[in-house]
Order: C-alpha cells, then structure tokens, then sequence
C-alpha cells in the first residue's frame, strides 16, 4: 500500500515586496526566492554571501585551537628530519584526511607516512599496539591524528611515555576528560571559539594544510568535498565553500586513481555535484574500509602511478559490488527474523560486522523501530544499531553500560559489543525505555517541503535556477515539493528483482517520469490510487536528449486505498489482516484488510467495513466455486435433469454424476447444486449415495428451494464482486446497514 513514511510539513511562500526585489534582483524565480526565504536568508547580504560562496571567506585557521602549537611542532619535526606517521581512520572521511595532509607534508619535504587502521583488528581510533609497532619498528617521532583522536586517551599516553608527541586533529564530539596531547586541534574545543563548529575531519586536516604552507591549496579541494560529503556533516558556512570549489576541482581532477575510480561508477563527467560523492564515489571508498585494509585508498588519491592506480581502483570497485551481495544477502536474512516486538534485536554468526550498519538501516526504514544488527562470534554479540527520531538509542542504553563489553553512539545510531547472555535484559531495558518515556512509537520524522509544484513549472530553468542553491546535504537539503492532482499514465518496474518504480504522471498537457526506488512492489497501487509525491528534481540524460525527472523521495494516499488485484498478482503487506467469514472479525489488528475470499453472506463483511478504519482494501475476491458463470440454472436444464433420471429406478451419484454432467453438458458443480434443490423439495430420495426418484411427490415450484434461494443470493453476491468496480463494493458494504 502507499504509505508515507514522514510526516509531511509544506512551506509556503510568506515574503513581502521588500524580499520580492532581492530575489529578482539576483535573477531568481519566486519559487527559488520562497525556498531562500523560508530556510532564513531574509536580506540581500545574506541571499549574497550564500548563493556566492568564496574562499577569501575561509576563516583563518590560527583560530582553531592549538593551531599554531601544531605547526611550530610539524615544522620543527620536518627541520630535524623526524619521522612523521599520519594517523587516520578507515572511512572516505579518514582517507581524504590523510591524503590531504600527507600532500602538504611531502609539499615541505616531510619524513611521512600514512596508517588507516583496519576495523576489525585495530578498531576506531587511537591504537596502543599500532603506535608501539611504528614507534619500536619505524622509529616514529611524530604522531599526528586526522578525523580521530580526542577519544584515544589510552593510546596517545602510551605515545607520550615513549617520548613521542601526538597531534590530535578530529571533528568527533569531546568527551568529558581529553586525551594529554602535544596540541588538540578541533573546530568545538572549549578553550577556543572557532566561528564554524562543523567541519569533517578532513576539514580540519585541510586547514592544517593550509596552516602549514600559508596560502589555500585549492588543489586539495577535491579530496575535502569528497570527505565532507561522505561525512554527512553541516553543509552550511565553511564547509557549503569548500564542498562548492571542491566540486569544481573534481569535475576536472587529474588524480590517476579518482578518474579510474570515476569510470568504473559510471560517473557523468557533464553533472558532477555532491550525489555523485554520495552515491558513486564514497560508497565504493568505504566499501574498502568495511571489507578489508583501507590503506591503498590514500594510494588511489594521491598516487601517480597509472597502472597501480587503474589495479587499486578495480579493486575497490569489486569490493563495492561484494558489499551489495552482502548487505543483500543479509538484509533477506533479517527480514524474515523480524517480529513483533517494538524493538528488533537481530543476530547471527556469519554475518559481517563491516556492514551491519547499512542493513539496519534498511531494516529501520521497513519497520520504523529500533533495529540492532549483531554479529555472534563464539557468544559475543557485536555490530551496529539504527534508531527512529523518537527514540533516543544512546540515551536508553547508555546508563546500562555494565551489560556491555563496549558501547558508543549518539541519538539514533549506535555501536555495542556484549555477551549473549546479555541479550534478553538488554531488550528489557531497550522496551521498558518506551513506558518509562512514553514514547510515541508510530510517530514518523519530519519530512519539509519547499512549497507545491504543478508539473507545468517543471523546465530545465527551474533546475537550474534550484541548482543555484546547491551543495545540497545536511541543513541545506535538496528541495522537495509536494505533487498533487495528476493521472498516472503508465508504470513500471526497474532493477534488480523488480524493486524500483518508474510512473509516468500527467497533469493537463505536461507529462514528466517519477522514480521512486524501493517500491516497485506497489506498481498495482500507484496504477489504481490517488496518491501525493513529495519530489526533487533531477536531470536526466538519455540518447542525447536532456530532460527533468522528479525522483520521489516519499508518497501518500488519502483516505482509504482500495486496490483491485482481482486479476493481478501482488505483493500483501505482511500486516494485512485476511478476511474470514465465519469467525469474530472484531478483535483485529492493524489497518489493511486482505478481501481473499468473498463470502457467501455480507452481514460479518459489512459490519467489520463499518466498525474499522481500514487504510487499505486489497481485493482479491477468490471463489471456490464460480457459480455467477453457471446461474442456478434453468427451466429446461431442471426438466432435463428431471426427465433424464427419471428413467432409471436408481442412480448412483457418488461415481455417476461426473457423467450425467457431461451427457446434460451441465456444470458439475451446478449439477450437484440441482439434484440437492430435488432434494430438498422432495422430488428424488438419496440414501447410501444412491438416488431416487419419488414418483409420488406433489408439485413444486424450484423457486421454493431455500437452496436455490441461497443459490440465487450466492450468484448476485459472486456477480458483485467480479465485476462491479472496487470502489462501487466498497460504497455498498459501507453504507448499506447490516440487517442481520
């Protein structure tokens, strides 16, 4: 069914005159001007400064904390020819950290090198037995962090008892007591008051750069937009700048390793914006990161070496494509473990810990609840969990750290190892946290439209002019508007095992595709309901033709959907409800009804139609027996039968009756309908399976049959229900009042 999986919140415009001259003055449409408007830029120098970022308004990167003790320190390592080890971690953020700063270091002639750690034997962060390997083997005299640090407490004391300084460089929230390094250099130290708070790690490992050799590499932007994207952190002030010119670097890099990278995603080299990031290029990065040793990332970033580059690359992608075979393969595990229960606790021993975290959520947009995915290894449960908007993961789970051998997280994700013996108090407390709380566990997020659209606005000066207010991400989402009032022309499936959706809708003379992914199991409802899009637009090019393409992000029905699948195959919601005549029907759960079978009576259909609010009806209408495609038969078939079995003294129904049907050419099923009305009206005898006929019987009128009667009422009632339109039955089991 359509189901819309947010609540939807519209912006409408609201500016005055004043507004209305910013908005033609900068050349925009009003709906562009709305957008600005409503997301709080309400003055020319404001609507200015956003719709032209520019890099002479990067802040000075001696405002950051501890910046200038870390360069004194870097240059004075690269003076005394000490051993610098960059130490990073294992996503696209941690990759491009490092190879930013690994560029700038060997710009000054640094001693070097990189180290990613692996995630399944070094884990996150700071690792003690990593940093005692570099400094007992490669005589290691620097240590500098990049998108990590602040929380390797342990680790970096070690390093200072061996006499070697660390350089903590990180973006990831403080914790209370920080780790004693030679500099902490991060955008929300307390000590200092960096004006922008949001940086990715690789952006603060770029202003280090450009601390470090005093002007701005813009060279590097390529790799900050990559990290910044694939982060997910604020795309606003600083990093909208950087992600804006780094966008530009990348759609002409001349990184061996990138390019190669670029052509195996399929990369469109004329539309390079932050989805290809997003959708093409981090995926594949940190692919390498969930399977395997994320070091020959830094390689294909940063190396020149045209063949390594191209093997790296290939590599990568392949283990791109193992990932999706995993998550896949996981994911259809998962489903069918699913329960109940308001939260999904799910484990098993094969499963890969490096993706468990995509899989949940998956599994977390299917059910809207909690999903804890875990790996078992020998009784030790350990992976990731996704959480819904109105439950706060970390803080049901945070103040019951004795049942954990590690735990960390925020609102709604989260990372945990425990025991299995663990297991059933940890979901005690994880169901309890909703009593105690009162949470609301059907309340959906918030989903923010920009305004309506009528698919006669759609052009490509409209994209373009949205455009203008891109890079799209965190807090500055890609608008989204509300489609309504239009005819679904023609749908289809696409992908792999049918699991997209490509409408093709119509609004007066205006025709425009809709993708929607992940729902190609509702092609019979969007075929049959209205329904309402919440889209963004995007551009699609095909065979030399450019066109715009609303891709939906989300869609709703009003009222209840009643979908006919009466010669259709379809996909059941698996919390339908499925129709039974003879049991109470008043003691249901949930709000989809699964009409598989139509009744012989309406009384209990009509009175559960008018007793529930139902939000879908699936029509199926199955018969046993299609008698409204025999009637009840005639006159002349009932004096034929009559006739015929009359001439015999006795007949054996119980073998013979398949061959009188043949020989009257009567339905069986009709025929035995018939010889149970001579019956009931006492015309034949049937003892022992053997049939009479009594000779001796009064005359009688067949329409004197309860059985022909209820025969009759059966074959309007099946007539019904085949052919009348669904939402004709719908009206007539609605609104007509139960008799019974």
């Amino acid at each position: 069914m359509i189901q819309a999986s947010n609540e939807w919140i519209i912006n409408e415009k609201s500016y005055g005159p004043e507004f209305e001259k910013i908005i033609k003055d900068n050349k925009l449409d009003d709906l562009t001007g709305s957008i600005l408007w409503n997301r709080g830029f309400h003055n020319q120098e404001e609507v200015e400064e956003f719709l032209n970022p520019n890099l002479e308004d990067l802040h000075d990167p001696f405002l950051l904390h501890d910046m200038e003790r870390a360069v004194n320190r870097i240059l004075y390592a690269i003076q005394q020819g000490e051993n610098i080890l960059i130490y990073g971690d294992y996503d696209a953020d941690g990759m491009t950290s490092s190879s930013v700063l690994k560029t700038a270091l060997d710009e000054l002639g640094a001693e070097a090198s990189v180290y990613l750690p692996n995630r399944f034997t070094d884990g996150y962060g700071p690792n003690k037995d990593v940093y005692q390997y570099y400094i007992d083997n490669e005589n290691i005299n620097l240590i500098i962090t990049v998108d990590n640090g602040v929380a390797g407490k342990d680790a970096i004391e070690y390093a200072g008892s061996r006499g070697v300084d660390v350089i903590v460089t990180d973006h990831h929230s403080m914790p209370d007591i920080l780790p004693d390094a030679y500099a902490i250099v991060h955008p929300e130290h307390p000590d200092a008051n960096y004006p922008f708070k949001h940086l990715a790690g690789v952006g603060v490992a770029f202003k280090l750069a450009c601390a470090l050799l005093e002007y701005v590499p813009t060279e590097m932007l390529d790799l900050v937009a990559i990290g910044t994207i694939a982060d997910m952190v604020s795309l606003t002030g600083e990093n909208r700048i950087l992600v804006k010119y780094g966008l530009q670097i990348l759609a002409n890099t001349e990184r061996v390793g990138l390019l190669e990278l670029m052509k195996l995603a399929a990369v469109d080299f004329q539309d390079i914006n932050e989805e290809t990031v997003g959708f093409q290029i981090a995926p594949r990065l940190n692919a390498l990161g969930r399977l395997d040793d994320p070091n020959p990332a830094v390689e294909l970033l940063i190396g020149w070496d045209d063949e390594l580059a191209q093997e790296i690359a290939s590599m990568i992608d392949e283990k791109n494509n193992e990932r999706k075979a995993i998550v896949e393969k996981i994911t259809e595990e998962a489903q069918a473990m699913l329960d109940d229960s308001p939260v999904q606790i799910l484990y098993k021993e094969d499963w890969h810990p490096g993706v468990l975290g995509i899989v949940a959520g998956r599994l977390l947009e299917k059910t809207n609840k909690p999903v804890i995915m875990l790996n078992n290894d020998n009784g030790v449960l350990k992976g990731s969990a996704r959480s819904i908007e109105a439950y706060n993961i970390f803080d049901a789970l945070n103040p019951h750290r004795d049942l954990f051998v590690a735990f960390g997280g925020h609102a709604q994700a989260a990372g945990m190892t425990f025991k299995l013996e663990n297991l059933p108090a940890i979901k005690e407390v994880m169901v309890n946290f909703i009593t105690e709380n009162d949470i609301d566990m059907t309340k959906k997020g918030q989903l923010i439209l920009d305004g309506r659209l009528d698919l006669s606005e759609i052009d490509l000066d409209l994209v373009k002019n949205l455009d203008r207010l891109a890079p799209f991400g965190m807090d500055n989402s890609r608008p989204r508007f509300l489609v309504e009032n239009y005819q679904v022309t023609n749908v289809r499936t696409l992908g792999q095992n049918n699991a997209h959706l490509k409408l093709r809708i119509e609004q007066g003379d205006k025709k425009v595709d809709a993708l929607y992914f992940g729902h190609g199991a509702e092609a019979i409802e969007f075929q049959q309901v209205e329904s309402q899009l919440a889209v963004n637009l995007s551009i699609n090019r095909w065979n030399g033709a450019t066109n715009v393409q609303l891709m939906v992000c989300d869609a709703r029905a009003e009222g209840v959907q009643l979908i006919d699948i009466r010669s259709k195959k379809a996909e059941i919601p698996s919390n339908a409800y499925i129709f039974e005549e003879n049991i109470d029907n008043n003691d249901i759960i949930g709000s989809v009804l699964y009409l598989k079978e139509i009744p012989n009576s309406l009384d209990n259909l009509k009175n559960l139609i008018q007793t529930h609010n139902f939000s879908a009806i699936y029509f199926e209408n199955q018969m046993k027996v299609e008698y409204y495609l025999t009637g009840p038969g005639s006159r002349e078939q009932y004096a034929r039968l009559y006739k015929t079995i009359y001439q015999y003294p006795e007949f054996d129904v119980r073998y013979k009756l398949p061959s009188l049907a043949q020989y009257l050419r009567i339905p069986n099923e009709l025929l035995v309908k018939m010889v149970q009305v001579f019956a009931e009206l006492e015309f034949v005898n049937i003892e022992d399976g053997v049939m009479t006929v009594n000779k001796e019987a009064p005359k009688r009128e067949i329409s004197e049959s309860k059985i022909y009667q209820d025969l009759k009422e059966k074959i309007e009632i099946q007539e019904f229900f085949a052919l009348a339109p669904v939402k004709e039955i719908y009206n007539r089991l609605k609104e007509e009042k139960n008799e019974s």
